[in-house]
């Protein structure tokens, strides 16, 4: 079958014509274990819960501990590489238009194999309508759930996993939508519901909120007083006339009544004065259009006024608008957003979300899984799977704004780790991890969009070379060129397609879609062969170090780090010349380094501190294997650690390009152990600890930290932050405000971001930062 009405929305396509099958829409069926249903006036959602099976790739020690020195250990690889199968919890979500929905509960009903449950949540004005054909299809009872609370909770886990869920509209900015940064602490926040009425309701936690207020002058009232006007039935073909429509003609403006601005009251001459005024004076006929925009303005002006009087009585700054009134059209946020901005005088602003039409359906499903408690994980987007928002403008493509709705599918991966907020944030609420956001620079996005996809031939080589004993991983590694080439298209046209647009998210979609055709870990063998490689020059590079006065070995260490920096398989500059060049060194890595002065030079400020005091605790953000974490930051934290400062080292969780895992730092600590009393003594004694970040990026973001490394943080009293490397310290982080001191050093890997930047590559940032209430303490 094809689902017309569902592909014709979405990132899919921009061709009305192109459908997806099935089994692409209602993914991984056969493991679904949980459902719950929203059916509204004219959309179905489907809510299921699955168990996906998926490749895992797992380091684990030889036993070396027979054999005395790393000499006699030469021959030997470091640790062994597995790949295993892992199950993991996803939700689905799936929106179509009701005119499909006995179609899918067929195609539902063939697919279901093992599924535990004999009930499906129900939500929605349709739930009643469509309750005997769900159970006669589906032989599961049907079991409705509060409208209100489901559309609460479902708001809640939105906003709590989905970093870039909320979005101010701006009609006429380069970008039609700003992405807020959501921090985890939500509450308390207002939801102005528009359907057929309007409810305001004010949330204050997780299970307490009360409908304040309302009016009965809703979206019902729009659709059904301009049906009478218009003799237009359709919604959406409203909304159209609408926006071709020019309300002055129809309005009476302030200037209508008084020749120009009413000064004293501070009106000015446009506004409107009275809604529909000129009709009663005016004998002419009016357009269609211009009733209906009217019309729309009447409504968004009467919703917003009473949405600011409840928010300024309330004490409420964050007003997300949801509804069908709503839904993604571009018209209606952008009269409300008008609205809101004239009552308030900018001072609240009206915010809107990405995954609105999927609220009652996550709810339901929610309640319906209480047992499992899913509220206690972090859960994160799955952008291999996810469809994301379109491009909304009804007059660049009316076609492409199908009936459907503004997405069709959303996958959410239930993560490992519960992820918070790093303590040391100067201000969590206004961190934004992302330097720069290319939904709203141009040229930077083009020129990363052109990288990427250059980028993918090398990529999908590694990971056909990573599993060279597969032969079906051509296939794999073809299905993956063609899904992240699609995501690249997709991202072209609607840059703000999956939230902000960043470095960052172009390379989460690489991993996701890597895992996606599994390929968990594309860089392990390479990662192993660099690691055994650094070994075997750990204790010299130590022994040279050594032999240097203080100064310069605290200068030798910084450019050790920073050489150790330009291993990076992630940056094509590199990978060209590790792969024509398997002996590419330290030494020659240091002799490519800029000179000093560095492009952002704070060595001697950093020198100075040194001078000072130790640090209490050190946390230090690694990036890659091989020579940057043997040679370049254990030499340097080996340093802080005889200073008399505490240091853990955060890693990696999942894989990520060629950097550092967790499981992998474990192995390798504990071989530099064996071989530097230093290191063995600092583990022993617990002066060195090992976390893992909570996260399977090359980037970081300090909002969504593993809940145990905070709990570490806090209780050492980390007093310094070192962040390392291109992804972590310029991609993300360049500007992050930290309340302790900190370090951020790269080497600038990339001749574009080098020329951005004002340095050539290789060039070097090493940013020294101390907090303005610190400064003077030492």
């Amino acid at each position: 079958m094809a689902l017309c009405g569902v592909a014709d929305t979405g990132s899919h396509s921009m061709d009305k014509s192109i459908t997806l099958p099935p089994d692409e829409i209602f993914r991984n069926l056969e493991n679904a274990k949980r459902f719950a249903i929203d059916i509204g006036g004219s959309l179905t959602k489907l809510a299921y819960y699955s168990t996906v099976q998926h490749k895992v790739a797992k380091v684990r020690s030889f036993d070396h501990s027979a054999k005395v020195s790393l000499q006699e250990t030469d021959g030997d690889p470091l640790y062994e590489i597995s790949v295993q199968e892992e199950i993991t919890a996803r939700l689905h979500f799936i929106k179509f238009e009701n005119a499909y929905i006995e179609t899918c509960l067929d195609f539902i009903k063939d697919h279901l194999v093992n599924t535990e449950t004999k009930v499906i949540k129900a939500t929605g004005g349709g739930a009643h309508k469509f309750k005997d054909l769900i159970e006669k299809k589906l032989k599961l009872k049907v079991d409705k759930e509060d409208e209100m609370t489901c559309l609460i909770k479902g708001c809640n886990f939105v906003l709590k996993n989905i970093p870039h869920e909320a979005f101010v509209y701006a009609k006429h900015a380069d970008s039609e939508f700003r992405f807020q940064h959501t921090h985890p602490d939500i509450f308390p926040y207002l939801l102005i519901n528009i359907g057929s009425g309007v409810s305001i309701v004010k949330v204050e936690a997780e299970d307490k909120f009360e409908r304040i207020g309302g009016s009965s002058i809703g979206g019902g009232t729009f659709w059904g007083l301009g049906a009478l006007l218009t003799k237009t039935k359709r919604f959406d073909e409203l909304l159209q006339l609408a926006s071709k429509g020019q309300h002055t003609n129809v309005d009476m403006l302030v200037k209508d009544i008084y020749g120009g601005a009413y000064g004293s009251l501070g009106l000015t001459g446009d506004l409107i004065a009275s809604s529909f005024g000129k009709s009663a004076t005016t004998d002419k006929e009016f357009s269609k259009e211009d009733m209906a925009k009217s019309l729309l303005h009447m409504i968004s002006n009467d919703i917003g006024q009473l949405a600011c009087l409840y928010a300024k009585l309330h004490n409420l700054t964050r007003v997300y608008f949801g509804g069908f009134f709503i839904r993604g059209h571009p018209v209606t946020m952008h009269t409300i957003t008008y609205s809101i901005n004239f009552f308030t005088k900018g001072e609240v602003q009206a915010l809107f979300l990405r995954h609105e039409g999927y609220l009652g359906a996550i709810g339901a499903f929610l309640k319906g899984a209480e047992e499992d408690n899913p509220n206690q994980y972090s859960w994160g987007e799955n952008y291999a799977g996810s469809s994301g928002l379109m491009s909304v403008s009804p007059e660049l493509n009316p076609i492409q704004r199908a009936r459907s709705g503004t997405f069709d599918m959303l996958e959410m991966d239930r993560l490992e780790r519960q992820l918070v907020n790093l303590p040391l944030l100067q201000d969590a609420t206004s961190y934004i991890p992302d330097t720069v956001d290319l939904t709203e620079d141009a040229l930077a996005r083009e020129y990363w969009l052109y990288c990427f996809e250059e980028a993918l031939d090398g990529v999908v080589k590694r990971a056909i070379a990573s599993q060279k004993d597969q032969p079906e991983a051509v296939e794999r590694a073809e299905k993956f060129r063609q899904k992240y080439r699609h995501k690249l298209q997709t991202l072209r046209h609607q840059p703000f397609a999956y939230g902000s647009l960043t470095v960052r998210s172009l390379l989460d979609t690489r991993e996701h879609c890597l895992n996606e055709f599994n390929f968990p870990d594309p860089y392990s063998k390479i990662k192993q062969k660099e690691n055994d490689m650094a070994l075997k020059y750990y204790l010299k590079v130590v022994k040279s170090v050594e032999e240097l006065s203080w100064e310069q070995r605290q200068f030798n260490l910084v450019k050790g780090l920073l050489a150790g920096n330009v291993f990076d398989w992630g940056a094509k500059a590199v990978s060209d010349v590790l792969e024509s060049d398997p002996e590419f060194g330290f030494e020659q890595a240091k002799q490519q380094l800029q000179e000093r002065p560095w492009l952002v030079d704070a060595y001697n400020q950093w020198i100075e501190r040194l001078k000072g005091p130790p640090h209490k605790c050190a946390l230090f953000f690694v990036d890659n294997s091989g020579i940057d974490i043997i040679l370049g930051v254990f030499p340097f934290i080996r340093e802080l650690l005889i200073r008399g400062t505490e240091v853990v080292l955060a890693s990696n969780s999942g894989p990520a390009l060629n950097d550092v895992t967790n499981s992998e730092l474990q192995i390798l600590t504990e071989r530099i152990a064996a071989m530097d009393p230093v290191i063995h003594a600092a583990l022993k004694e617990d002066r060195l600890a090992l976390v893992q970040n909570g996260s399977s990026s090359p980037c970081l973001d300090l909002s969504r930290l593993d809940k145990v490394l905070a709990t570490v943080v806090r209780e050492r009293g980390t007093d310094l932050v070192i962040i390392e490397g291109m992804g972590r310290a310029i991609h993300t982080n360049y500007y992050a405000m930290l309340s302790c001191e900190s370090l951020k050093l790269a080497v600038i890997k990339n001749s574009w971001l080098a020329d951005r930047l004002g340095g050539k590559i290789f060039s070097v940032v090493f940013k020294y930062e101390v907090p303005s209430k610190a400064q003077g303490q030492h």
